[in-house]
């Protein structure tokens, strides 16, 4: 195969990241943009020893499912993925690509799995909480978006149909008021200017909203004038926050962060669970699907109140405390104090006096338990995207607690693990749930039993 050559090509699947699959002389064939069903005329643009990209030249024949995208930047951006595939197909094919995963990366007898169908969103438009927009100034104009795909050109968003409506107003007036007080941009190539990106989160259900601005070094041009202006333009404004990063990095926050006004931290509310929600703080990006995944994890523990738990990798202990009222005793680790700390406030905060968190892992946290003769009935892990750490499942399979409840971002790494542990472990089911609706991100609770001897 060779750069620019074309041909036809029919399109067998999507891909995890949401792009076309097609075979061509047995050579796989990854397309951008081409859907399951389509015959499309292919352009090679990237040639790898075993595999190939290619552009769509042509579209011969168009699936039934292809919409035309909402966003006006759609192509341009690549934050969406799937905006021109119907939402239903997308729930459809979100749960092809956990069956595709575990063809491919484990030997489980796939008709012997209960793969559920994938649980979507009835709008599903505006969900995001949280925007990151890098800034940039392009002819004296201020620009706030995201880097296009494959590329270094900053990609003005001035809407976005995936962004709570909250958020993309903050952003918009943050950035005409950089504009009118004349307040220097960061530029990359040069390393000089002041404001490097504008964060905006909001709570859903409190309705609070917080504005970070990240810059490059801690003196703020018209500090008192910024303030006051976001305070007269978005009087919904509770936080607004400083974050100082001077590195030549793409990681967006810096370790110095400072409240310039209101509270350190904004409100949000999960069923019946409220959160301070700092600058730094993860959370979910999609709370009205976060609380279906966590009722799928409850599910999948099948609680009678008497179970000890464990969360592993378990942050700011979201789910553990989301179970705590149907456990005995709940136990979570992590390796970031911070996440502990605020763990621990959580749990505090709501009364829960059953609930226990400790910094560290949890292959480390495990064995020493299980000397002191306390061992988990359940443990429910929700690991980053690489998966679970190999430690951590072999000790899971020294203490063979009866349930493991696996919370996924990730089939391949899912489907890997999975193998690993299905020596001692029944796949009961697997739950698809649609947390990122028009991307290719996929999310599932699986069920494993513990196999009786």
């Amino acid at each position: 195969m060779e750069l620019k050559q074309t041909f036809p090509l029919t399109i067998k699947r999507l891909g995890i990241n949401g792009e076309g699959v097609g075979y061509f002389k047995r050579q796989v064939v990854f397309v951008p943009g081409a859907l399951p069903g389509e015959e499309v005329v292919a352009e090679v643009t990237k040639v790898h020893p075993k595999f190939s990209e290619a552009r769509i030249k042509k579209i011969r024949k168009p699936s039934e499912h292809r919409v035309k995208p909402v966003c006006p930047v759609y192509e341009e951006c690549g934050g969406c993925q799937l905006q021109h595939l119907h939402y239903s197909q997308q729930l459809k094919e979100k749960r092809d690509i956990i069956i595709q995963s575990l063809e491919r990366h484990s030997k489980l007898p796939i008709s012997e799995v209960k793969i559920n169908e994938t649980i979507g969103m009835e709008n599903p438009w505006g969900y995001r909480n949280k925007s990151q927009f890098q800034v940039g100034e392009k002819e004296g104009k201020v620009l706030a978006g995201l880097y296009g795909m494959n590329s270094h050109k900053l990609i003005n968003i001035d809407q976005c149909a995936v962004q709570h409506p909250a958020t993309v107003k903050a952003t918009e007036v943050v950035k005409s008021i950089l504009q009118d007080l004349k307040i220097t941009i960061y530029n990359e190539k040069s390393g000089k200017g002041l404001i490097r990106t504008i964060v905006a989160r909001t709570g859903v259900q409190s309705g609070e909203l917080q504005i970070v601005l990240i810059t490059t070094k801690r003196e703020l041009q018209k500090k008192e004038l910024i303030i006051e202006k976001i305070k007269e333009r978005l009087p919904e404004v509770t936080s607004i926050v400083q974050n100082v990063n001077g590195q030549k990095t793409s990681i967006i926050f810096g370790n110095e962060t400072e409240t310039l006004e209101g509270n350190d931290f904004i409100q949000e509310t999960l069923g019946d669970l409220q959160f301070e929600l700092s600058a730094r703080t993860f959370f979910q990006l999609n709370p009205e699907q976060t609380v279906k995944l966590y009722n799928e994890v409850k599910s999948a523990a099948g609680l009678s109140g008497k179970e000890k738990i464990v969360d592993a990798y378990c942050g700011v202990g979201t789910i553990g405390l989301w179970l705590a009222g149907s456990a005995g005793e709940v136990r979570g680790m992590d390796v970031i104090p911070e996440s502990i700390e605020d763990a621990r406030k959580n749990a505090a905060r709501h009364g829960i006096k059953h609930a226990r968190y400790e910094v560290g892992k949890a292959e480390q946290w495990l064995p020493k338990w299980a000397k002191e003769g306390w061992r988990p009935d359940v443990i429910v892990v929700d690991p980053p995207r690489t998966g679970c750490d190999e430690e951590f499942l072999n000790t899971v399979l020294k203490i063979k607690p009866k349930k493991f409840v696996y919370v996924s971002c990730n089939p391949s790494t899912l489907a890997k693990d999975i193998a690993k542990l299905s020596k001692h472990y029944k796949v009961e089911y697997i739950q698809p749930v649609d947390m990122f609706p028009h991307t290719a991100h996929v999310e599932c609770v699986s069920q494993l039993i513990l196999k009786e001897k």
